[in-house]
């Protein structure tokens, strides 16, 4: 069943961290089994506090995506998202 991680940026912190992470993450999807769906495009916040951008990828199951997001080269690009920004994620299954 397709499982889909969602990114929401809530805060920059440092533009040129997120710009290192937006350069190494590319590399990090190359073989992986996922499609980005959305990424930093127009968005309305229907409730709770506005964002400044989410990130929509779909994989094939909820194994995979924590596969990508626990592997090694995701997590040594990370680090510059760490501390480039404030975001939250989360992985849910789709139906």
């Amino acid at each position: 069943m397709a499982a889909y991680v969602v990114f929401m940026r809530e805060q920059t912190l440092d533009r040129s961290e997120l710009e290192a992470y937006w350069e190494r993450v590319k590399t990090t999807m190359d073989g992986r089994p996922l499609k980005v769906l959305a990424a930093y495009g127009t968005h309305v916040t229907l409730e709770g506090p506005d964002v400044e951008g989410i990130v929509i990828a779909e994989f094939p199951t909820i194994e995979e995506a924590r596969d990508w997001y626990e592997s090694p080269a995701y997590q040594a690009a990370a680090q510059h998202r760490f501390r480039g920004a404030v975001y939250r994620g989360v992985i849910v299954q789709g139906i």
